[in-house]
């Protein structure tokens, strides 16, 4: 008697063969797709850092530049200092600095916008955060490096009135004035706008006598003057030139107030 064919084993060995062949190709493509993404993963990673490690590269050539800006411009003057001597002063070629700043104006401007810091406020007593600026000018032009208001000294070089030289300086000067105005505002003075100006016109008035004279010692007298003016608005100042300069009827209406 002849055996039957077992096709049910056949069978069975056939659909063995064709699950384990299926499962070999599935995993086979999850390990390809895993792959795919791990060095995708990678890639982006490193495309991040590079373009990282250029922002930052990018970023320590613009202070480089602008640091040697500073030191030149304000040290020797505007005019009187080339592009192509700030490019040799860095050390790198005229092309390489025009691609950080296109024009010898777009320079000038990075320069000056670098010294614009904010004036904040502290909680010290207004009074003495106001005659501290003129004890801080005192000890800057005590500096030998010391050569005048940056923002000034350029609008005076540049004499172009549309130039944007003029709007930062214009906000630099501003920006003290309106930090006067906030202090004598806590110190709740009747007229903060006109004295804010005033003593504006005191730290510019130390500062241009201050190159002319060679004399630190004009921002103590610039200071005795705000004492006199805040003392005149009803403030109670420290020192002694403010209650010696008051005539005594106007000094005891300021202590009154």
């Amino acid at each position: 008697m002849i055996a039957a064919p077992n096709r049910i084993g056949n069978w069975e060995r056939s659909g063995a063969c064709s699950a384990m062949s299926v499962a070999f190709r599935a995993c086979n493509l999850i390990t390809q797709t895993c792959v795919v993404i791990i060095v995708q993963a990678v890639k982006e990673n490193y495309t991040g850092l590079c373009t990282m490690k250029r922002a930052e590269g990018k970023t320590a050539m613009q202070d480089r530049i602008l640091e040697t800006t500073d030191r030149l411009f304000y040290g020797q003057g505007i005019r009187a200092v080339g592009v192509d001597t700030i490019a040799d002063e860095v050390g790198i070629s005229k092309r390489t600095l025009y691609n950080y700043f296109p024009s010898k104006d777009d320079l000038i401007v990075a320069y000056l916008e670098r010294r614009l810091r904010p004036r904040l406020l502290s909680d010290e007593p207004p009074a003495e955060q106001i005659l501290g600026d003129f004890a801080r000018l005192e000890r800057a032009f005590a500096d030998r490096g010391f050569h005048g208001c940056p923002f000034v000294n350029a609008v005076a070089e540049l004499k172009q009135p549309g130039h944007a030289v003029g709007r930062i300086a214009f906000g630099f000067k501003e920006q003290r004035r309106i930090w006067f105005r906030d202090l004598l505002m806590r110190l709740k003075v009747a007229d903060p706008e006109t004295l804010s100006l005033q003593l504006v016109l005191l730290v510019d008035g130390a500062i241009a006598a201050a190159l002319v004279r060679g004399d630190p010692k004009v921002a103590r007298a610039a200071g005795d003057a705000a004492r006199v003016l805040l003392a005149g608005a009803g403030v109670d100042v420290p020192g002694e030139a403010a209650s010696a300069s008051v005539p005594p009827r106007r000094r005891d209406r300021a202590q009154r107030t």
